[in-house]
């Protein structure tokens, strides 16, 4: 009997032996790459060069994974967003291995967040306010909000916290964004539950904004107040000029609706996960990060993606003060007079 336990132990441990790593770089074509990762491979490249100070192994041991294997296997997880066991059966290595990747990549991404988010400045401002322009004819515009869902499993702790309206467990994340859907101001760590007002209202760009106040507006959906620097439509529109604002600011606004979907759609983990929700808000700010990246290489989407409806939830009633919006009625009063009037 004794025999009998020692042979299946060591057949037991030749399992947990890792299979040979795949090598997508060298096997696929661009096309495949495009498929299986989202991205080309001088794109996959450029990334694992970003990040490879801090994941670079000071060992040189044969099993160590390189940047680059760590890079395709994140970027596998997060292209199709299915369990670990399943990227790791396809890219020849354990279930853990798989976790522990994706968990190290997300972090060493999420740190970049610095070097590739900000505000346009200066000469980028004229740029910025002129493409928003040509959407939608409204004036002054350097962003778009709007928040939007990250569903997830039913966390262990604080459960209820994380039902949102629909009776999903969801992180709720807001973005700004500009004509050319690059994400440049995010928050990452509500639970679903959290109002959009109230993620606004404690957020760092509020605080900035609300503080030194510029002469150019966000755009922002009717659950947000209206600000000086945030514009809103008019709950109802009653003449003319007011239904022209109206059309000008959803047609304008509408940028940031398809930049929700682009990030999704490029990146369909974001669709579902499966982790707790302190790793989630690491691996969305990875996606973050990527798509920008993406943007800015010009990584093309699939031919379906124009198929693809906007990220819209349902209107929410706004959580702020009252006595806030007075200016901001001034102003948006003002750009009707001095841009719709015709």
């Amino acid at each position: 009997m004794a025999g009998i336990v020692h042979r299946y132990r060591r057949r037991r441990n030749c399992q947990r032996v890792d299979a040979e790593h795949a090598k997508p770089l060298e096997q696929y074509t661009s096309e495949e790459l495009y498929a299986r990762f989202r991205f080309g491979r001088d794109d996959i490249k450029y990334i694992a060069d970003l990040i490879r100070p801090t994941l670079q192994h000071q060992t040189q041991r044969s099993h160590a994974l390189s940047v680059e294997e760590q890079c395709l296997i994140t970027l596998r997880f997060y292209a199709c967003g299915t369990f670990y066991q399943v990227i790791g059966d396809n890219m020849g290595v354990r279930k853990t291995t798989v976790s522990n990747v994706v968990k190290a990549m997300s972090v060493a991404l999420g740190s970049l967040i610095n070097q590739l988010f900000y505000f346009p400045k200066d000469d980028q401002t004229a740029q910025t306010k002129h493409k928003f322009f040509q959407m939608g004819n409204m004036p002054s515009t350097i962003g778009a909000i709007d928040c939007t869902h990250v569903h997830i499993q039913a966390p262990y702790e604080m459960e209820w916290e994380y039902v949102n309206r629909k009776g999903r467990h969801s992180i709720n994340i807001q973005l700004v964004g500009n004509a050319n859907l690059i994400i440049t101001n995010c928050v990452v760590k509500w639970p679903g539950s959290i109002h959009d007002a109230r993620i606004l209202r404690e957020s760092a760009l509020y605080r900035a904004l609300q503080s030194h106040r510029p002469n150019d507006i966000i755009l922002g959906d009717s659950v947000y107040p209206l600000l000086p620097w945030l514009m809103t439509p008019f709950p109802v529109a009653n003449t003319p000029e007011e239904s022209r604002f109206n059309s000008s600011h959803c047609k304008t606004r509408c940028a940031i609706e398809r930049l929700n979907g682009v990030l999704k759609r490029r990146l369909a983990c974001l669709n579902y996960l499966r982790v707790q929700p302190k790793v989630v808000c690491n691996i969305i700010l990875a996606c973050i990060v990527l798509h920008n990246i993406s943007t800015r290489r010009h990584v093309p989407l699939d031919d379906n993606f124009d198929e693809l409806e906007p990220d819209v939830e349902p209107e929410q009633p706004p959580m702020f003060l009252h006595n806030e919006g007075h200016t901001g009625h001034a102003i948006r009063d003002a750009i009707v007079r001095n841009y719709f009037c015709y």
